[in-house]
Order: structure tokens, then C-alpha cells, then sequence
């Protein structure tokens, strides 16, 4: 349904450290940059962006989950935000309350927002 996703960062080379880390164990990587905007994709394709904080108004966390090919890589996407120091909201597990084979970890990245990597595939 998205074709791509957008966040403000306040800064942009610290959320870029943060992403890069996270999100090579899903299979993601720059793979664009226009000026201070990255963009992350799998395939070649931008599908997430950062950015600097262009509007300001003040922060509003946003839920960022990026899907994964198996449980494995979610526990390495939380092992590299642990490494690099972020806060911890639910470490990797399943949680039958949203069905019965969701497997997922919560951070925060550095500006705040709620970033979690998901499987929805069986063990």
C-alpha cells in the first residue's frame, strides 16, 4: 500500500549511523542520498528516508516496523541498536495478542521514534 516513508531527524548523520547498523541485518542499505536525505531500500529502490528536521513544531514519535525474512534477523537488528546504545522498549518476542506468530523487538532511534523489526512467519 506505502511506497515510501519519510522522518524528520534532528540529526541526520547520527540517525543514518543508527539506521545503517539496524537495518543491514534486514537486507537494507542507502542506496540513494540527495544532499543531507538518505534513502534505504532492499532492492535499489528508496522505500525509507531521513532527513533533516525541516518543520519544526516539536517532536511526535512515529511507530516505524520494518519486515524481516525470519526471527534471526530480528534479534540481529535489536543486537545492533543495543550496540549502538538504544533504548530498549520490548526485546525480541513473540506476541500472540496481535497473532500467534508475531515476532518482534522495539528501540528507540535517536531521535525518539518507536522502530521495531517484525517477522510474522512461524519459528
Amino acid at each position: 500500500m506505502l511506497d515510501h516513508v519519510s522522518i524528520q531527524c534532528s540529526d541526520v548523520a547520527a540517525s543514518a549511523a543508527f539506521y545503517d547498523a539496524v537495518l543491514a541485518p534486514l537486507g537494507v542499505s542507502r542506496v540513494m542520498e540527495l544532499g543531507p536525505v538518505v534513502g534505504y531500500g532492499a532492492d535499489g529502490k528508496p522505500d525509507f528516508w531521513i532527513g533533516p528536521d525541516a518543520t519544526g513544531g516539536g517532536f511526535r514519535e512515529s511507530h516505524l516496523a520494518f519486515a524481516t525474512v525470519d526471527r534471526d534477523a530480528v534479534r540481529s537488528f535489536f543486537d545492533a541498536a543495543v550496540g549502538l546504545g538504544a533504548e530498549v522498549l520490548h526485546e525480541p518476542r513473540l506476541w500472540p495478542e496481535y497473532h500467534p506468530d508475531y515476532y518482534g523487538a522495539f528501540v528507540r532511534d535517536p531521535d525518539g521514534n518507536n522502530v521495531e523489526a517484525v517477522c510474522h512467519t512461524p519459528g
